[in-house]
């Protein structure tokens, strides 16, 4: 299982790659409109920040301090900025990943995240639903919002 975790994460990262790079304008990244409330690159930003602070730092080990603040008020950072970090979140998640043993899924998450215990297993499918919820919401506004 932990495999397929990894496997499904490091695929999903590159299509966010993908789907920013598919972008006509980069400054298409940072719009919003109507109901749309956070632009793609905050949602990038975001997701980003997410799974380094919850998988790389918490469960691999990596340095990281989170913003969530930052993720969703930052306004223009470049793509290549932001694919760094996607490069970045790459490795470390899969060595975060890699290194976690089998019978540590059906372990109690040592934090609580939703008002009740969590299994390690439950709370890396809440963030591979979480991120692809997220990347859903990229996609749409690339394709409703990325007028040349």
């Amino acid at each position: 299982m932990v495999e397929s975790i990894e496997i499904l994460f490091s695929r999903d990262l590159v299509r966010l790659e993908n789907e920013l790079r598919s972008f006509r304008s980069p400054n298409n990244l940072w719009k919003i409109e109507g109901e749309i409330s956070n632009s793609a690159g905050n949602l990038a930003i975001h997701l980003i920040g997410n799974l380094r602070a919850f998988i790389c730092h918490e469960m691999g080990g990596f340095d990281y301090v989170r913003d969530r603040d930052r993720e969703f008020a930052a306004k223009d950072i470049p793509l290549e900025d932001i694919l760094n970090e996607i490069q970045l979140l790459k490795k470390q998640l899969s060595a975060s990943i890699n290194q976690l043993d089998e019978g540590l899924l059906n372990e109690i998450y040592p934090v609580e995240k939703f008002g009740k215990p969590m299994t390690y297993g439950y709370f890396l499918l809440h963030l591979y639903g979480h991120f692809n919820y997220h990347l859903g919401q990229i996609n749409y506004c690339r394709r409703l919002l990325d007028k040349a």
